[in-house]
Protein backbone atom coordinates (compact mmCIF):
# COMPACT_ATOMS: atom_id res chain seq x y z
CA UNK A 1 0.00 0.00 0.00
CA UNK A 2 2.12 3.18 -1.34
CA UNK A 3 2.49 6.01 2.10
CA UNK A 4 1.40 9.05 1.86
CA UNK A 5 4.51 11.03 2.79
CA UNK A 6 5.68 14.44 1.47
CA UNK A 7 6.80 12.77 -1.98
CA UNK A 8 8.46 16.40 -2.96
CA UNK A 9 11.21 15.02 -0.90
CA UNK A 10 13.52 12.18 -3.04
CA UNK A 11 16.01 10.96 -0.94
CA UNK A 12 19.28 9.33 -2.76
CA UNK A 13 20.44 5.96 -2.02
CA UNK A 14 23.38 6.94 -2.85
CA UNK A 15 25.06 3.95 -0.70
CA UNK A 16 27.90 1.15 -1.96
CA UNK A 17 24.67 -1.76 -2.19
CA UNK A 18 21.07 -3.00 -2.22
CA UNK A 19 21.44 -3.99 1.54
CA UNK A 20 22.57 -0.85 2.92
CA UNK A 21 20.07 0.83 0.62
CA UNK A 22 17.09 -1.37 2.24
CA UNK A 23 18.53 -0.59 5.49
CA UNK A 24 18.54 2.79 4.94
CA UNK A 25 14.93 2.90 3.80
CA UNK A 26 13.77 0.48 6.79
CA UNK A 27 15.32 3.29 9.27
CA UNK A 28 13.46 5.84 7.30
CA UNK A 29 10.12 3.73 7.35
CA UNK A 30 6.86 5.56 6.58
CA UNK A 31 8.47 9.33 6.61
CA UNK A 32 9.99 8.96 3.05
CA UNK A 33 7.97 7.40 0.19
CA UNK A 34 10.16 8.29 -2.72
CA UNK A 35 13.78 7.30 -3.31
CA UNK A 36 16.35 7.56 -6.15
CA UNK A 37 18.85 4.72 -7.27
CA UNK A 38 21.94 5.97 -9.40
CA UNK A 39 24.33 4.66 -11.12
CA UNK A 40 27.08 3.97 -8.13
CA UNK A 41 24.05 1.38 -6.96
CA UNK A 42 23.88 -0.28 -10.64
CA UNK A 43 26.52 -3.33 -9.80
CA UNK A 44 25.20 -3.34 -5.88
CA UNK A 45 22.03 -4.90 -6.79
CA UNK A 46 20.15 -1.31 -7.61
CA UNK A 47 17.65 -2.76 -10.12
CA UNK A 48 16.37 -5.37 -7.58
CA UNK A 49 16.01 -2.68 -4.48
CA UNK A 50 14.57 -0.13 -6.89
CA UNK A 51 11.84 -3.35 -7.95
CA UNK A 52 11.49 -4.21 -3.64
CA UNK A 53 11.26 -0.96 -2.55
CA UNK A 54 8.25 -0.06 -5.58
CA UNK A 55 6.43 -3.77 -5.47
CA UNK A 56 7.11 -4.39 -1.79
CA UNK A 57 6.84 -1.55 0.03
CA UNK A 58 4.84 1.33 -2.26
CA UNK A 59 7.54 3.49 -2.60
CA UNK A 60 8.29 5.79 -5.66
CA UNK A 61 11.46 4.91 -7.31
CA UNK A 62 13.75 7.91 -9.34
CA UNK A 63 16.36 5.80 -11.06
CA UNK A 64 19.21 7.84 -11.93
CA UNK A 65 20.95 6.45 -14.65
CA UNK A 66 21.93 9.70 -16.95
CA UNK A 67 21.57 7.55 -20.14
CA UNK A 68 23.69 8.46 -22.98
CA UNK A 69 24.19 6.68 -26.70
CA UNK A 70 22.59 6.76 -29.89
CA UNK A 71 19.06 6.98 -30.25
CA UNK A 72 18.37 2.89 -31.34
CA UNK A 73 20.46 1.89 -27.99
CA UNK A 74 18.95 4.59 -25.80
CA UNK A 75 15.52 3.23 -26.92
CA UNK A 76 16.08 -0.29 -26.08
CA UNK A 77 17.81 0.39 -22.92
CA UNK A 78 14.56 2.48 -21.90
CA UNK A 79 11.88 -0.48 -23.09
CA UNK A 80 14.07 -2.84 -20.62
CA UNK A 81 14.01 -0.11 -17.76
CA UNK A 82 9.99 0.55 -18.18
CA UNK A 83 8.90 -3.04 -17.84
CA UNK A 84 9.69 -2.42 -14.14
CA UNK A 85 7.32 0.00 -13.61
CA UNK A 86 9.46 2.59 -11.51
CA UNK A 87 8.51 6.63 -11.64
CA UNK A 88 11.20 8.57 -13.31
CA UNK A 89 14.26 7.68 -14.85
CA UNK A 90 16.97 10.30 -15.93
CA UNK A 91 19.02 10.61 -19.88
CA UNK A 92 21.13 13.31 -20.90
CA UNK A 93 19.01 16.52 -22.04
CA UNK A 94 20.39 16.22 -25.84
CA UNK A 95 17.09 15.83 -27.94
CA UNK A 96 18.17 13.07 -29.79
CA UNK A 97 18.59 11.08 -26.47
CA UNK A 98 15.40 12.43 -24.66
CA UNK A 99 13.06 11.57 -28.42
CA UNK A 100 14.71 8.27 -28.08
CA UNK A 101 14.29 7.68 -24.37
CA UNK A 102 10.46 8.37 -25.21
CA UNK A 103 9.93 6.21 -27.63
CA UNK A 104 11.18 3.22 -25.46
CA UNK A 105 8.94 4.45 -22.22
CA UNK A 106 6.35 4.70 -24.84
CA UNK A 107 2.64 3.48 -22.72
CA UNK A 108 4.09 3.44 -19.27
CA UNK A 109 4.17 6.07 -16.76
CA UNK A 110 7.75 6.82 -16.19
CA UNK A 111 8.84 9.99 -16.53
CA UNK A 112 11.77 11.15 -18.53
CA UNK A 113 13.46 13.41 -17.39
CA UNK A 114 16.47 15.15 -18.90
CA UNK A 115 19.51 16.26 -17.25
CA UNK A 116 20.75 20.00 -18.42
CA UNK A 117 24.28 20.57 -16.77
CA UNK A 118 25.04 18.46 -13.91
CA UNK A 119 25.22 20.33 -10.97
CA UNK A 120 28.59 19.58 -9.78
CA UNK A 121 29.74 21.75 -12.93
CA UNK A 122 30.76 25.40 -12.95
CA UNK A 123 32.10 27.40 -16.20
CA UNK A 124 35.70 26.26 -15.69
CA UNK A 125 34.39 22.55 -15.94
CA UNK A 126 32.43 23.19 -19.05
CA UNK A 127 35.66 24.93 -20.45
CA UNK A 128 37.36 21.95 -19.93
CA UNK A 129 35.07 19.98 -21.95
CA UNK A 130 35.23 22.01 -24.68
CA UNK A 131 31.36 23.21 -23.92
CA UNK A 132 30.41 26.32 -25.53
CA UNK A 133 30.89 29.83 -24.13
CA UNK A 134 28.29 31.04 -21.80
CA UNK A 135 26.72 31.88 -18.65
CA UNK A 136 25.84 28.51 -17.00
CA UNK A 137 22.13 29.72 -16.20
CA UNK A 138 21.68 30.71 -19.82
CA UNK A 139 22.94 27.02 -21.00
CA UNK A 140 20.82 25.14 -18.59
CA UNK A 141 17.93 27.24 -18.99
CA UNK A 142 18.59 27.11 -23.03
CA UNK A 143 19.12 23.03 -22.86
CA UNK A 144 15.73 22.67 -20.74
CA UNK A 145 13.87 24.48 -23.25
CA UNK A 146 15.16 21.87 -26.25
CA UNK A 147 14.61 18.95 -23.92
CA UNK A 148 10.88 19.74 -23.50
CA UNK A 149 10.63 20.31 -27.06
CA UNK A 150 11.36 16.71 -27.59
CA UNK A 151 9.10 15.35 -25.46
CA UNK A 152 10.86 15.82 -22.22
CA UNK A 153 8.21 14.97 -19.05
CA UNK A 154 10.55 17.19 -17.23
CA UNK A 155 14.51 18.21 -16.27
CA UNK A 156 17.12 17.87 -13.23
CA UNK A 157 18.43 21.63 -12.69
CA UNK A 158 19.90 22.97 -9.94
CA UNK A 159 17.79 25.27 -7.69
CA UNK A 160 19.18 28.28 -9.06
CA UNK A 161 17.53 27.53 -12.47
CA UNK A 162 14.35 26.65 -10.88
CA UNK A 163 12.60 29.48 -10.81
CA UNK A 164 14.17 30.51 -15.10
CA UNK A 165 13.31 27.10 -16.05
CA UNK A 166 9.73 27.22 -14.29
CA UNK A 167 9.43 30.72 -15.94
CA UNK A 168 9.80 28.83 -20.09
CA UNK A 169 6.45 28.39 -21.69
CA UNK A 170 7.83 24.83 -22.52
CA UNK A 171 7.32 24.16 -18.60
CA UNK A 172 3.92 24.02 -18.69
CA UNK A 173 2.85 20.70 -17.34
CA UNK A 174 6.21 19.27 -16.82
CA UNK A 175 8.55 18.27 -14.10
CA UNK A 176 11.22 20.47 -12.26
CA UNK A 177 13.72 17.74 -10.28
CA UNK A 178 16.71 19.46 -7.92
CA UNK A 179 19.75 17.88 -6.66
CA UNK A 180 21.99 20.02 -5.22
CA UNK A 181 19.87 20.80 -2.50
CA UNK A 182 21.30 21.31 1.32
CA UNK A 183 19.08 21.84 4.98
CA UNK A 184 20.96 24.88 6.26
CA UNK A 185 24.05 24.20 7.87
CA UNK A 186 24.63 21.71 5.64
CA UNK A 187 27.93 20.53 4.29
CA UNK A 188 28.06 21.41 0.85
CA UNK A 189 30.34 18.18 -0.62
CA UNK A 190 31.10 18.11 -4.48
CA UNK A 191 27.68 20.50 -5.37
CA UNK A 192 28.60 24.06 -6.28
CA UNK A 193 25.35 24.94 -7.00
CA UNK A 194 23.07 24.33 -4.30
CA UNK A 195 19.99 25.99 -1.97
CA UNK A 196 17.72 25.10 0.74
CA UNK A 197 14.49 22.76 0.29
CA UNK A 198 12.37 25.31 0.68
CA UNK A 199 13.89 28.22 -1.58
CA UNK A 200 14.07 25.06 -4.02
CA UNK A 201 10.50 24.09 -4.00
CA UNK A 202 9.27 27.74 -3.67
CA UNK A 203 11.33 28.78 -7.12
CA UNK A 204 9.31 26.07 -9.07
CA UNK A 205 11.13 22.43 -8.63
CA UNK A 206 8.64 19.51 -8.02
CA UNK A 207 10.74 17.77 -6.03
CA UNK A 208 13.86 17.82 -4.29
CA UNK A 209 16.88 15.33 -4.18
CA UNK A 210 18.69 14.92 -0.94
CA UNK A 211 21.07 12.52 0.28
CA UNK A 212 23.98 12.81 1.71
CA UNK A 213 22.56 15.39 4.57
CA UNK A 214 20.12 12.55 5.34
CA UNK A 215 22.05 8.90 4.68
CA UNK A 216 25.25 10.58 6.99
CA UNK A 217 23.38 11.87 9.63
CA UNK A 218 24.05 10.53 13.10
CA UNK A 219 20.25 10.07 12.81
CA UNK A 220 18.87 9.78 9.44
CA UNK A 221 14.92 9.92 10.11
CA UNK A 222 15.20 12.96 12.31
CA UNK A 223 17.31 14.38 9.44
CA UNK A 224 14.75 13.50 7.15
CA UNK A 225 11.62 14.97 9.27
CA UNK A 226 14.16 18.51 9.21
CA UNK A 227 13.77 18.91 5.90
CA UNK A 228 10.19 17.68 5.33
CA UNK A 229 9.74 20.17 8.20
CA UNK A 230 10.98 22.95 6.12
CA UNK A 231 8.78 21.91 3.47
CA UNK A 232 5.31 22.41 5.21
CA UNK A 233 6.74 26.13 5.00
CA UNK A 234 6.02 25.90 1.29
CA UNK A 235 2.21 25.32 -0.06
CA UNK A 236 2.02 22.70 -3.03
CA UNK A 237 1.37 24.26 -6.13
Amino acid sequence: MPHTADDRLIVALDVPNALEGLKLAETLGDAVSFYKIGLGMLTGGGLALANELKQEHGKRIFLDMKLFDIGNTVENAVRGLAQFDLDFLTVHGDPHVVRAAKEGAAGKDLKILAVTILTSLNRDDLDAGMMKAGDVQDMVVERAARAFEAGADGVIASPQEAALIRALPQAVGRLIVTPGVRPAGADLGDQKRVATPASAIGDGADHIVVGRPIYRAEDPKAAAQGVLEELKSVPRA
